[in-house]
């Protein structure tokens, strides 16, 4: 976060005083400059305050600390000639040594100072009124220092998903590929895998007629125990996915709010940041229970809980689209949800027409996953969680010592 304000600057307009601003400029491995940063304009003034500015050190110097930074200083112009009043060069770590105290920079014009002018000393000052260095944490920091993820998986068992059994439904297992609720599951599961430390994964289903009475459940396990809905891995949830369409019937109607409450009622008994609930959806359509699912997100937006909505097949996802806060804050009741929690994706925008399986679960790995860091962080940030200390490094243990006859009667060996 830096700060700068000018003194004496040239007088540029004829009319009036000057309307400066500054161009911050990265200095190149090749010696060419890059502009990442400019200041506002302050108006008809010779001493002007720019305003705070924040900045990513890797913009300003690329990380390495001593690079020149070049600062260009203009007046203002309507028709965008703007005049060049002078220049000067800092670096990060010069700027960071002015923490306690205010650096001053001459603004130099080097055609003024070619001239040779005895008179001319610079044309005005700089000065560097603040310079604050804030460490902005990472996902990637809390998942070192010890957050879990916690990754639960709810599948649509409604019957406007067709027969199971006909090439025609969302659900058919074919020998030869992976219909869309599997390529959906294995895409983002897979990735996400990777961050739950023990792979044990609840795989939920949802709008089905359960065996051996035929009562509906939109909320059941898909291994068939309540008590323990863990499955080992995807691998494991893939096949539970499987031997769920060979026992259950498809029925209906399309309920989101039970399987979001179960993971809220986990997620709310853990909320000092060492763990965070992933919830992934995967539905072809209508919600039918819109009303308690909009309150259900209400409640979870200020959990530590995300939500990933995966639209499969070709119905219309105007409910589904509705849900993601990106465009407006979703509310229940009149009250809005502390932060958006939900991301939507139709499956159907990253097929790959060709038909290339792997680089369509990517496209969708890649879009699906985009905005859980920063859910993320913004439940840690708004709770003030910091992430745990990071572990030591590994240090492998040294061979046990072997015995000198027996060392001998090996080396015979």
């Amino acid at each position: 976060m830096l700060q700068f304000c000018g003194n004496k600057l040239d007088k540029k307009d004829f009319f009036g005083k000057s309307d400066p601003f500054l161009v911050f400029y990265r200095s190149n491995e090749d010696g060419s400059y890059t502009i990442c940063h400019k200041t506002e304009v302050v108006k008809n003034t010779l001493d002007p305050v720019w305003q705070a500015f924040k900045i990513p050190v890797r913009a300003l110097c690329n990380g390495d600390y001593d690079r020149s930074i070049k600062v260009e200083v203009y007046d203002w112009d309507r028709d965008g000639g703007h005049d060049f009043i002078g220049e000067f060069s800092t670096s990060y770590r010069e700027m960071c040594r002015s923490q306690s105290q205010f650096h001053i920079y001459e603004v130099l014009n080097p055609k003024k100072k070619g001239k040779k002018k005895k008179k001319y000393q610079n044309s005005g000052t700089v000065t560097l009124l603040s310079c604050l260095v804030d460490t902005e944490l990472s996902f990637l920091d809390y998942i070192r220092g010890g957050t879990q993820i916690n990754f639960t998986v709810a599948i649509d068992f409604t019957a406007s998903n067709g027969n199971p059994s006909q090439p025609t439904s969302l659900h058919y297992m074919s020998p030869y590929q992976l219909n869309d609720y599997a390529m959906a599951l294995r895409a983002v599961g897979e990735i996400i895998q990777d961050y739950d430390s023990d792979k044990l994964f609840p795989a939920l289903g949802f709008g089905a007629k359960l065996p051996p009475d035929g009562r509906v459940s939109h909320e059941f396990a898909l291994n068939g125990n309540p008590q323990n809905p863990y499955c080992n891995g995807i691998e494991g949830v893939m096949e539970a996915y499987y031997q769920s369409l060979k026992s259950v019937r498809l029925y209906g109607p399309t309920h989101f709010s039970p399987v979001i409450n179960h993971v809220a009622r986990y997620a709310s008994a853990v909320t000092d940041g060492s763990q965070y609930f992933i919830l992934l959806i995967i539905s072809d359509g209508v919600i039918t229970d819109m009303a308690q699912t909009k309150e259900s997100i209400v409640n979870a937006a200020s959990l530590p809980m995300s939500i990933i909505i995966v639209g499969v097949g070709p119905a219309e996802f105007d409910e589904m689209i509705e849900l993601d806060g990106d465009e407006e804050r979703i509310s229940s009741q009149g009250r809005f949800a502390e932060r958006d929690i939900v991301q939507f994706v139709p499956f159907r925008d990253y097929i790959d027409r060709r038909g290339n399986h792997i680089l369509s679960m990517a496209r969708l790995a890649k879009e699906v996953l985009a905005e859980i860091p920063d859910q993320f962080l913004s439940y840690m940030r708004t709770r003030g969680i910091k992430p745990g200390p990071l572990p030591p490094p590994y240090t492998p243990c040294p061979p046990p010592a072997v015995h000198p006859l027996l060392a001998r009667r090996v080396s015979r060996i």
